[in-house]
């Protein structure tokens, strides 16, 4: 058996037979396979955790499952970040023929074949993110959406150089690995916590011998990592979140009260003129926006209504109202979703699809609330100034 791309560990009686795959081989899973049946090993560690793991077994539930559950249910995040990875892929296998991920998929069915128990060993998606998302300021937020808009919708083709490349990185450093560069403290979350996680759910898997599907980016660390002992409760702690961007939240929409309240008590004509601005530039803007993504009718009304409203809570925003009643409306699938690699290289089908068509609707309804309240919120002051 070629022991290319495989590492061996020893430690404390235990022998640890680490493959480095690349998520983008035939190769890796054929090699899986056979370093399975041929080591027939106590346990079976993959890359993988609960959420992507019942994604792989149970697709076509996957596929059917409407995207304001996923909203309600606060995977939209994952959902995302998950399509960001699959469009990148697809176009992979379009463009070479390959199956991205199967050397998990033969872990899993190597596994189940040779009678070893199966562990799902890598951290949670949603809390890899959410570490992300807290360590970075608000530039690099915008930057890391745009990276992963970037990765959805770019309409680049992928050389055998840069395949190349992707055999030696992990699959979602691959989509985030020009915005890693820019931002290197992304590397902690996304890389070296994922190692020791990784390595520590590999040393404590029962019996005597363990087989880990890895992507070949984790190797050297785990290899590292391994031993050492970690405290899993810590590496999967969310970061608490920033006070800043609620004060500064409530902080806008209360000196916009505070003036429209102290301009009505001097001239209540004045501020009358400051109440109807606030409602009409902020719903008019929203609606706009509505209307741009070709929202129905009552979306294009509810934008309208909200905006002045959700303009004034930082808790609640025109888009995602808008959003939900849209999704009611035109309900999107998740199968929309898989349709996207292809639907956004044509004009028709990024506005033809309703997922694009909702994440349009959310994204213009914000933006536009957020004109109107700059729009609103000058005209505010300037008479308020005017009513000194």
């Amino acid at each position: 058996m070629a022991e290319e791309n495989i590492t061996r560990i020893m430690q404390e009686g235990k022998e640890f037979i680490l493959i480095g795959t690349a998520h983008v081989s035939k190769d890796s899973a054929e090699q899986v396979k056979q370093v399975i049946e041929q080591e027939n090993p106590d346990a079976v560690c993959i890359e993988l955790d609960k959420q992507r793991y019942a994604a792989i077994m149970d697709g076509q539930k996957w596929k059917d499952m409407d995207i304001f559950n996923v909203i309600k249910e606060k995977k939209a995040s994952l959902l995302l970040m998950n399509l960001a990875i699959s469009s990148f892929q697809k176009r992979m296998a379009k463009q070479f023929g390959i199956e991205a991920g199967q050397e998990m998929i033969q872990g899993i069915a190597s596994a189940k074949e040779t009678g070893a128990q199966l562990v799902l060993a890598d951290r949670n998606i949603q809390i890899t993110f959410a570490r992300i998302w807290g360590g970075v300021g608000f530039k690099g937020k915008m930057m890391l959406l745009a990276q992963v808009f970037s990765g959805i919708f770019t309409k680049e083709t992928i050389t055998e150089e840069d395949l190349e490349k992707m055999k030696s990185q992990d699959s979602i450093e691959t989509i985030l690995n020009e915005f890693s560069q820019s931002f290197p403290r992304l590397k902690t979350p996304l890389i070296d916590e994922r190692d020791q996680y990784l390595a520590q759910k590999i040393k404590t898997a029962p019996g005597q011998k363990v087989v880990a599907v890895l992507g070949a980016a984790h190797v050297p660390g785990i290899t590292k990592e391994i031993k050492k002992d970690h405290d899993l409760t810590a590496l999967t702690k969310v970061p608490p979140k920033s006070k800043w961007p609620k004060i500064i939240g409530w902080s806008i929409p209360i000196l916009i009260i505070a003036l429209i309240a102290y301009t009505f008590f001097a001239n209540p004509s004045a501020g009358w003129q400051q109440t109807i601005s606030w409602l009409l530039w902020n719903g008019s803007f929203s609606a706009l926006g509505v209307a741009i993504a070709f929202g129905h009718p009552l979306t294009i009304l509810t934008a309208f209504i909200a905006a002045p409203i959700t303009s004034l809570n930082p808790l609640i925003a025109a888009g995602w109202f808008a959003g939900i009643v849209q999704a009611f409306i035109k309900r999107p699938h998740v199968s929309d979703f898989e349709q996207l690699s292809e639907d956004v290289f044509t004009v028709k089908g990024f506005w033809r699809n309703k997922v694009t068509r909702v994440l349009l609707i959310v994204v213009l309804a914000n933006l536009g609330s957020t004109l109107g309240t700059v729009v609103a919120g000058t005209d505010i002051v300037r008479l308020f100034f005017n009513n000194l």
